[in-house]
């Protein structure tokens, strides 16, 4: 039995865990944990423009344009604020203690949006950005602590971890989509989507739940150390969340042009941060520091264009897909499940492909690069689509979105789970949780930035063949052009990761 490893920086050792399928126990704590947070966060996600257009808006095509820009802002600032929640579980409150207040926040957000106000709609979804903030970056960063710096499970770990993560996003969309369609009155045509955003409120509470029994598996990892004032530090950091929702819900009532200066501004705020933290330990953390920076600035790219699948994509989706089959009409919630179907079924192909080239497998730049190149052929598809394959009805072929979900998912096994763990790996070791927060955040900026491109391919009166043609076609080109780019400046970026794998 080998001894307890200890982490770099940490002031404990590893405890020795049990062992189970091959990994630490608390692992598939943390992977149902996920699971529920991931179902209430995707069982939302497919509806809120939809929504938003419905409720507010009379169905109108004029509300497209808003409700992108809206649902961008949303997610941006989800991403935004796990800086913070990154910084608190660092600095002031440890992991286990913000996971279950950013619970507990979250799950009250979830059921207030199910108001149909349209002020409590927004201080919801506010109320549900201050909440993830707490428990994202958290849930994600408690992972890396369960290996050693150099134990070579960490990266599957983080894989199955991801796969928790899409299970619950692959379930979510199909079971609120359903009782959308089908229970308590709704219609294919009217769906209720009150009724989701209170059946995600439940899978909240179910995460909240799990963590609180399970987290003694964890042997005191992510609890702050005794005597360190944590109870009043709990409620400090409630009223501080308390006191951001009315912020959040300012940024989320602002021009998406103005927001994206203010995310803009945290980003570089954030990278001086890191910097000097790096500069601090040493020209080593210095330069891994850096490389992990332009690779985030990569991370927007590729998030900007990905993220259509809750806005431009779900009214594509509504408008121009031809959903009949066989006199039954696929719903448009359901196509959300495609990405995490394809991602459970092609993670093991992708991870095992990896394996299989041995030392010509590509650099975590490369693999980034990738990423985004997929993200393009995914709208290389859309254009081809828009452009010859439309019906009298003027729809294109149901087949053909799927796949685009599909191609989506290969660029994002190419990026996303690596690039968690890369976090961990590359971040000065005092900034592992803040450095957490700014993959996230670069995440958010992309966001923002997919909603405002969502409202273009929209236009000023909704969704038609030709704006969704000319839109797709300009990410396209941003797409490879990115990835390109990205390739070919791997070598460098995989010289300042001095020897991170």
């Amino acid at each position: 039995m080998s001894t307890a490893a200890t982490t770099p920086g940490a002031s404990a050792p590893i405890p020795e865990f049990k062992q189970v399928m091959g990994h630490p126990r608390p692992l598939w704590m943390l992977f149902m944990t996920e699971f529920w947070e991931r179902f209430a966060f995707y069982g939302i996600r497919w509806a809120l423009v939809l929504y938003i257009v419905q409720q507010f808006y009379d169905g109108s095509g004029t509300g497209e344009a808003p409700a992108n820009r809206i649902y961008g802002a949303y997610l941006a600032l989800v991403y935004a604020a796990a800086i913070f929640g990154g910084y608190v579980a660092d600095r002031i409150l440890g992991y286990q203690r913000s996971i279950l207040l950013g619970a507990v926040v979250m799950s009250a957000g979830l059921f207030m949006i199910a108001w149909p106000d349209e002020t409590i709609f927004k201080v919801g979804l506010a109320t549900v950005i201050a909440g993830n903030g707490l428990f994202k970056p958290n849930i994600s960063a408690m992972v890396g602590k369960l290996y050693a710096t150099g134990d070579e499970r960490r990266d599957s770990g983080f894989t199955l971890f991801y796969m928790g993560i899409n299970l619950g996003a692959m379930f979510a969309p199909l079971l609120t989509g359903w009782i959308a369609e089908n229970m308590f009155g709704g219609t294919p045509e009217l769906p209720t989507y009150k009724v989701v955003f209170m059946t995600a409120g439940v899978g909240m509470l179910i995460s909240l739940v799990w963590f609180w029994f399970g987290r003694r598996q964890l042997a005191g990892i992510g609890r702050p150390p005794e005597g360190d004032g944590g109870k009043h530090k709990v409620l400090y950091v409630l009223l501080a969340a308390i006191v951001a929702i009315p912020v959040f819900y300012f940024l989320l009532a602002i021009d998406a042009g103005n927001l994206q200066w203010i995310l803009t501004a945290m980003f570089l705020a954030l990278c001086a941060m890191i910097l000097v933290e790096g500069f601090r330990e040493g020209p080593v953390a210095r330069n891994r520091a850096i490389a992990m920076l332009i690779i985030f600035t990569f991370n927007v790219l590729f998030w900007c264009f990905f993220e259509q699948a809750g806005s431009s994509f779900n009214f594509l989706a509504d408008k121009i897909v031809d959903r009949e089959m066989f006199g039954w009409i696929f719903p448009v919630g359901w196509f959300q499940s495609v990405n995490s179907l394809a991602i459970i079924t092609l993670a093991p192909i992708v991870a095992w492909t990896w394996i299989k080239m041995g030392r010509h497998n590509p650099s975590i730049p490369r693999k980034f690069g990738l990423g985004i190149i997929f993200n393009g052929l995914a709208f290389l598809l859309l254009m081809a689509a828009l452009s010859g394959m439309v019906n009298d009805a003027g729809k294109i072929p149901f087949w053909t979105l799927f796949m685009v979900y599909v191609i989506q998912s290969v660029g994002e096994l190419c990026l996303s789970p690596i690039g968690l763990s890369m976090t961990t790996k590359l971040a000065p070791v005092k900034l592992v949780g803040f450095a957490m927060g700014g993959w996230f955040l670069s995440t958010g900026i992309g966001n923002n930035l997919s909603g405002i491109f969502a409202s273009h391919v929209s236009g000023a009166e909704g969704m038609t063949v030709a704006s969704a043609h000319a839109g797709y076609t300009s990410g396209f080109i941003y797409l490879m052009v990115g990835g390109v780019l990205l390739f070919l400046i791997a070598p460098l970026i995989q010289k300042l990761m001095h020897g991170v794998k």
